[in-house]
This record gives C-alpha cells, structure tokens and sequence, in this order.
C-alpha cells in the first residue's frame, strides 16, 4: 500500500481538499498508515500531474479542491483488486524484543509492562473513537469500522503478550547472556 493509493481511496467517496485528507488521515487513516501534511501534499500535486485526480475548484488562500478522475478511479479499484504476497511489517518493540537479554532482567520486564500499558491506553482511544462515531453513513465508515475492530484485537493482543512476555522473564524462561558486557561509564 502507498500513501498514493490512501488518497485515491478517500477520493473515491468524496471530494476534498488537502485539509480535508489531512484530517480524515489523522482522524482514522493515521492509525494503519500515518502521513504528514507535507507528505499528503507532496502526493496531490503528483497525483494531479498524472492525472489522477483533478483539481475541480479554488478557494481562498489557494485551498484546491480535488476530485477523483475516471483514470484515478481504475487506479483504485486495480489496487484493490491485485493480490499481493504478505510481506512481514517492521515492529520496533519486536525488534527490541529480542534484544532485551542485553537489558537487566527487571529492565526489561520493565520494558515490556510499560509497552502492555501503552497498549491499553491505545485501546481505550480506539474505544472511544468508535463509541463516538456513526459507524453505517456510507461504505467508507462501514470498512473504518472494520479496520478499528482489528485495532481494538490488536491491542488486547499486545497487551497479553507483553504480560507473557514479562512473567517469561521474571521466572527465568529466558537466559540472560553469560557474557554481558557492562555499560560504558558516562563521560
């Protein structure tokens, strides 16, 4: 997936303009593909060089509306339709996971406690979010709703593995390294 495609999707429903994107990115799109404005900008005036999408009224302050084009409309449903192999996605608390033998023991429990937090606040967010929304306006709330469900499970996930993962730990289920190199001291 690409932010280009992000785009064209959001732009099938409705039109909007760069503000408009950027809100519905922070507001529900930024949970599974987060974006910066200049990043969403960027990706409109290339979109619009392609002709992709088309620029279908002016404001003040130079605000572009946009519109999706027949070309931009295959583009999206081409995407949608292609298969594609799945690829592992980075994790960098996994990552740091297996490195937390180089951490005392207690530091790292610490670690994966803090990170089960962190996904219990997530998860009362995304609870929110959804208890505040009307979920059947229109298909693309429809499929949101679809995408918050498997952020609420992811977060449920996280949040008992990290448990796991620290009592693993703390009853000594993972050795700790016999050679660890001591920390240099601070200059």
């Amino acid at each position: 997936m690409s932010l280009r495609h992000a785009l064209l999707g959001l732009l099938v429903f409705r039109p909007g303009s760069g503000y408009d994107l950027l809100k519905m990115f922070n507001t529900s799109l930024g949970y599974v593909w987060p974006a910066k404005q200049s990043q969403i900008y960027g990706e409109l005036t290339k979109l619009d060089a392609t002709g992709l999408i088309k620029v279908t009224d002016e404001g003040p302050r130079g605000r572009k509306q946009y519109s999706l084009t027949p070309s931009g409309h295959a583009e999206a449903r081409r995407w949608l339709a292609e298969t594609e192999e799945h690829r592992p996605q980075r994790n960098p608390m996994l990552l740091q996971t297996f490195f937390l033998g180089l951490l005392p023991r207690e530091e790292a429990v610490e670690r994966l406690l803090r990170h089960a937090d962190t996904a219990a606040k997530e998860y009362d967010a995304l609870l929110a979010l959804r208890d505040s929304e009307d979920w059947d306006r229109d298909a693309l709330t429809e499929c949101g709703r679809l995408v918050l469900e498997h952020g609420l499970r992811q977060r449920v996930l996280e949040q008992e593995w990290a448990h796991w993962a620290a009592e693993q730990l703390r009853e000594g289920h993972v050795k700790e390294p016999a050679d660890r190199p001591e920390a240099p001291e601070p200059d």
